[in-house]
This record gives structure tokens, sequence and C-alpha cells, in this order.
């Protein structure tokens, strides 16, 4: 069975074909950093703008590079929520369309659950259960995963989420948008050094697996205006924000493996494609004698490969949208149906 995916919940556009049997057939993805970078952040309505104009021709991309026609896909997946409202209609309208046109089923995608599985589209993929951490710039979350469908959420967020805290320091610092890799950039190549400050890691002693971000920002803000020596302080102030936030995700991660009595844990989202953060996890885990997987950096930050293969699972458990276009820009992940077995 074929399912194309589409994803347009905020400033990406991403298009795959997914097949049952072999896996990824093909994928495309098209960013849209060139036309927010001059705003410093994501215009809403340019986002809903550009997907229109880009979706149709990487459906059609996509298609040819997997060497399927349009009529031999037996369903069409896209991200419902959540997302920008406006960006997602887009994504959710062409997938209906489509659908309508071909006679065939249209599923609507959680776009989280698309990241938390996009580690399944590796060739070593985890085993079930485990412990997902998920880590972006709208979320930062740790869910304890039975099986496909069946999620638990164990913490998260207070407040800022991870990726918003990346992209709120790297501006203070002066960097470019989207600031979470120019950020990570600066602290490595500007030779940044850990020990120059200790910045705060909130929450860390607190018995709960929740996340907070805020504060750590203000300690950043306040070192910054201390700032003398600008260009060697940013890289240090990179480095140590760096370090406090991995420190940060690998307590709540160890904490939530203990509780859970698990040692398997997965990493999704964009911020797992950090470098630095990785290299943390895959310490903490060494250390625990368990597996960390993530997916491949290009599959970390939104793309239609993870909501083709969500819809395939979701269409193969009979879960089938109506012809109603309905999209959710708030979709808790726990309200989610299981999925059949």
């Amino acid at each position: 069975m074929l399912v194309l995916g589409i994803e347009s919940s905020c400033d990406e556009t991403g298009v795959a074909i997914y097949d049952d049997q072999r896996g990824l057939l093909a994928h495309a993805l098209h960013t849209q950093i060139p036309i927010h970078a001059e705003y410093g952040g994501v215009v809403p309505e340019l986002a809903g703008r550009d997907h229109i104009k880009r979706v149709v021709p990487l459906i059609r991309k996509v298609a040819q590079d997997a060497g399927v026609t349009l009529q031999d896909l037996d369903a069409v997946a896209y991200t419902a929520g959540p997302g920008l409202i406006g960006a997602l209609l887009v994504g959710a309208m062409e997938a209906r369309a489509l659908a309508f046109a071909l006679d065939i089923p249209a599923i609507p995608v959680h776009h989280m659950e698309g990241h938390l599985l996009a580690p399944m589209l590796e060739d070593t993929p985890p085993s079930f259960p485990f412990v997902a951490l998920l880590v972006s710039g709208g979320h930062t979350m740790l869910i304890k995963v039975a099986a496909p469908g069946s999620y638990e959420i164990l913490g998260e967020s207070v407040d800022d989420a991870a990726g918003e805290a990346f992209d709120k320091t790297a501006k203070l610092l002066g960097l470019p948008y989207p600031g979470g890799p120019k950020l990570e950039a600066l602290a490595r190549d500007g030779h940044g050094d850990s020990n120059a400050y200790h910045f705060p890691r909130p929450m860390i002693d607190r018995p709960n697996l929740n996340f907070s971000f805020a504060g750590l920002k203000t300690a950043v803000l306040n070192e910054v205006n201390k700032s003398t020596d600008l260009e060697q302080d940013k890289a240090n102030i990179a480095q140590c924000f760096e370090d406090a936030v991995a420190d940060c995700l690998c307590h709540k991660c160890q904490k939530a493996l203990e509780q859970t009595h698990m040692n398997t844990l997965v990493v999704a989202g964009g911020v797992s494609a950090n470098s630095a953060i990785r290299q943390s996890l895959q310490q903490m885990m060494a250390q625990r004698k368990g597996q960390v997987f993530f997916a491949r950096k290009e599959f970390c930050t939104d793309n239609g490969a993870m909501i083709a293969l969500a819809g395939m699972l979701r269409f193969k458990a009979g879960q089938v949208g109506s012809l109603e276009v309905n999209v959710f820009p708030r979709w808790p992940l726990s309200s989610l149906p299981p999925l059949s077995a």
C-alpha cells in the first residue's frame, strides 16, 4: 500500500510517499527560511501563501521520484495539527481535494506523533516500549510509549520549549534566524568555554518530569548585558547555554527511565539535531548501558516522511478522516486513539 504524506504545519513544506512493504520511496522538502529570515521569525501569512505555491509541485516531484502515479496511491495523510492554522489548512485542503478526486481515504496526522515515529524510518528502528523525548521549537515533553498510538505524557515544558529557548537566546546574541543552528555553530566554531559561566539548570531538583527554560533565558540576558569582550563572550555564552539545556534534558530523561523501569530512549524533534545534545544523551545512555535512538538529521525537523509513516499506521488501523476539512492548532498528543494491535 502507498500513502502520500503532506506536512505544512509551520515554515516547511514536506511531501513523501511511503510503502508499507518497501518503506520510504521518495521525499522532498522546501524550507521557507529565506522568506522569514528578513523578519527574524515565522510570519504566519507568508508561511501559508508559500505552502500554496509549493505543495503541488512537490507532490508531482515525489511521485516521479518514487516511480508511481497519483492513481497508485491508497491514501493521503496530512498534518492536521498542532501548528499555524493557515499553514495547516493548506495541507489539509490539498490532501482532502486529492483524496476526493482519487476516491481514496484522507488521514489526519498529529504532528508530534509524526516526530515521535520518525526514528522508525531508520534501518535499525527502536523496539517498543520506550521513553520518548520530543524536543522542538514548540514542544518539550517526555512520553511513555507502550506501543504505536499508546502515549502517556510523563512531563512537559511549563514555559518556553527548548527550541524556543534556543531561538530566543540566539536573538539575544544577535544571531540571525533560524537561531538554534546558528547558536550551535557559534559555540562550536567560536571555541566556547564551558567554564566561563554557570547558568541555572531549572527544575532538575524537582521530583516531577517537567521542564522550564524561561529562567535560563533570563540568566543569559543578564550576562549578555554585562558582556564586554563581545565575540568571545558570545561564544562562551552559547556554549554554556547549550551545556545547561543538555544537562536538563539528560537529567529528566534519566529520571523518566528510572520511573518507568525502561532503558530505551527515543529522541526526536528539531532540537534533537543538535550535536552537543545528541552527544550528551548518548553518553548518559552508555553509562546506563541502555540504547538511544535518533532520527537522521534531515528527519529531525518537519518533513513529509514522518507524516506518511504515521499516516500509514493510522490507515492500516482503519482510522481515516471524514470529508470535512478540520485542523487543530492545539491538539494534545494524549487525546489520540490507540492503534489496533
